[in-house]
């Protein structure tokens, strides 16, 4: 029931009518402040000569309205906050009667001890007319407490602007401390998709990955996500009663969501809303566990902040109203940016020092022996590392999870005919991947795509391996070894659908749990390796040492005798090599040409 509060001694009951009325005022979810209210606020003010108060929720229900100093008022728990830690959901406005529009001491103090989104300050004449507008905003600083930001003026005319709103939302989002599920406490997601089943299914295995506890879901067929709330008002109403009954605790959506749908899905919900990009990364965050690997999500992690953060802190630049309106909360905002860009640049040098220094080492180990490499690549949770560890011996991690491996992994693989070759197991691809982690990775992902031989693995017992193989030639692509010589592998034979009896002629059918197919796959990978190579037959006098040296270091020795001068050698080894062998040591190749 409507009802106003503070000191409403000597208040004419006509006038406390008129304050009960602010009630009625409807503001909509974007607006921070209607006009109207405003312009009753300030005729109000003008009347009472008191200074009025009005408490906002974040979905425009006014709460309150107060006469009296802010710091007086006994604010009632509306049940919106979502932790006792967090923001209340509620954000105070407020007139100053003196005409004065600046924040002072104690309306900070009041939004603290309240925890409100945003107290912010009107001044007001005599006349009732509005002289200026201050705001400040609260939100976590870098140790995810939250305190009070700087004070900012800001233009009448841009009180009800939705950028003030977009802000509100956007600290909140970044209360990473509060917002996180502890490690006792399972989030309970609701899925919500626009695209298909398959990719609903693939969301709902990623929730799981990243602890989830996957309560419901929606699939809603548009085509294409609406630009306001992703799935449009009315399923989004059918999602906000679902979830509720379901009890979720957050909303995970399959795409990757503009601030404007993020926010707005949230007012609708009422529930955290991240998207899939987010999800992936958080999945990363946790499973990464070499120095380079951390840095290359925390780099990814940043980027994808900085365009969410960025583009707000850009709008309301617009809003402050150049020098000497900006106030501090646009300094604040862009402290808020120059963090994020210095943080970015820092990370971005010490994996270019990293990648320099795997460079040197690379170097150094292709200087001291030529060995051919092969890279397992493919969807994830496809057995590329259960293959790795198969054909090489290997103890990598399994898990029946996404990205369980994320970090190259390298072993030698060596064959009765004296073959060898070093594999490499890399992370796994996944359908609308985010860009910032192949930017992130790609220095990574480059010397796993550098590998003489790809082996492309898909899943014979999913039924969205096409899918799935399509979006991995779509990776490759963009890294550039869409030309490198290949073998097309599909793994997990054992559990094979039928629809994958029949494949392509050159597919190789494996199964890394029972074995089947990997001699098959070895002599593939053996078939493709000796075609980079050549088998020479060479004349070392005893002499010679350098070029002993150099032929058993750089090759292989096939064959061998020993004659009065020296040693007849047959030897098989890279071409390129072998052409600079010849250069080098032109008398022990009687008969040989590049």
């Amino acid at each position: 029931m409507a009802k106003l509060t503070g000191d409403l001694s000597g208040i004419r009951e006509s006038v406390q009518q008129e304050l009960l009325a602010l009630y009625e005022i409807s503001a909509e979810p974007a607006e921070f402040l209607p006009e109207a209210l405003a312009r009753q606020l300030g005729r109000l003010t003008a009347l009472t000569r008191r200074e009025i108060a009005v408490y906002i929720a974040r979905n425009g229900q006014i709460l309150n309205v107060s006469l009296g100093q802010s710091d007086r008022v006994i604010m009632e728990d509306y049940g919106l906050r979502r932790g006792e830690q967090r923001l209340s959901r509620v954000r105070c406005i407020h007139t100053h009667p003196n005409g004065d529009p600046r924040l002072s001491e104690v309306d900070i103090a009041a939004m603290v001890s309240f925890r409100l989104d945003a107290m912010c300050a009107l001044g007001v004449d005599e006349t009732g007319a509005l002289t200026g507008a201050t705001v400040s905003f609260l939100a976590p600083d870098e140790s995810g407490v939250l305190s009070a930001g700087p004070v900012s003026a800001i233009p009448l005319v841009h009180l009800a602007h939705p950028q003030l709103m977009y802000t509100i939302n956007q600290n909140d989002q970044l209360d990473v401390a509060q917002d996180t599920a502890t490690e006792d406490q399972i989030e309970r997601a609701y899925l919500i998709s626009v695209d298909s089943r398959e990719s609903l299914e693939e969301l709902s295995a990623l929730a799981d990955s990243a602890g989830a506890l996957v309560v419901g879901s929606a699939l809603q067929s548009k085509g294409r996500p609406d630009p306001a709330t992703y799935i449009g008002s009315g399923k989004a109403a059918e999602v906000a009663l679902d979830a509720q009954a379901k009890e979720a605790s957050l909303i995970i959506v399959d795409d990757e969501l503009s601030g404007t749908q993020s926010n707005r899905l949230e007012e609708v919900l009422g529930l955290r809303v991240i998207d899939r990009t987010t999800l992936i990364l958080d999945i990363f965050a946790q499973r990464a566990t070499t120095a380079e690997g951390k840095l290359q999500v925390s780099l990814a992690q940043l980027n994808y902040r900085s365009r969410h953060l960025i583009g707000a802190r850009t709008a309301l630049s617009r809003l402050a109203g150049g020098i000497g309106t900006r106030g501090p909360g646009e300094s604040k905002l862009e402290m808020d940016r120059r963090f994020i860009r210095g943080r970015i640049k820092q990370l971005r040098g010490e994996l270019k020092e990293l990648e320099r220094q795997r460079a040197v080492r690379r170097k150094n180990r292709d200087s001291s022996q030529i060995i051919p490499s092969v890279a397992l690549v493919g969807y994830t949770n496809t057995g590329k590392s259960t293959l790795l560890n198969r054909l090489a011996g290997a103890n990598v991690l399994v898990k029946d999870q996404l990205f369980a491996t994320l970090d190259i992994v390298s072993r030698r693989v060596s064959l009765k005919e004296g073959d060898e070759f070093l594999l490499t197991d890399s992370v796994g691809f996944i359908s609308k991947l985010p860009t910032d982690l192949v930017e992130a990775f790609r220095s990574t992902l480059d010397e796993a795509m550098g590998a003489d031989v790809l082996v492309i693995v898909s899943d014979a017992s999913s039924p969205y391996a096409e899918i799935q193989r399509q979006a991995v030639e779509e990776v490759l692509s963009s890294l550039g070894a869409s030309e490198q010589p290949r073998i097309e592998v599909y793994n997990k034979w054992d559990q094979a659908l039928p629809d994958y009896r029949v494949l392509p002629p050159g597919t190789i059918r494996t199964s890394a749990i029972t074995g089947e197919g990997m001699e098959e796959l070895l002599s593939a990978i053996t078939d493709i390796l000796r075609r980079r190579e050549r088998v020479a037959e060479i004349f070392v006098p005893f002499h010679s040492y350098q070029a002993n040296a150099e032929i058993h270091r750089l090759g292989r020795v096939l064959w061998q005798a020993h004659e009065e001068n020296g040693t007849r050698m047959r030897v098989r080894m890279p071409r390129m090599v072998l052409a600079r062998l010849m250069a080098q040591f032109p008398e022990l190749f009687e008969d040989e040409r590049p």
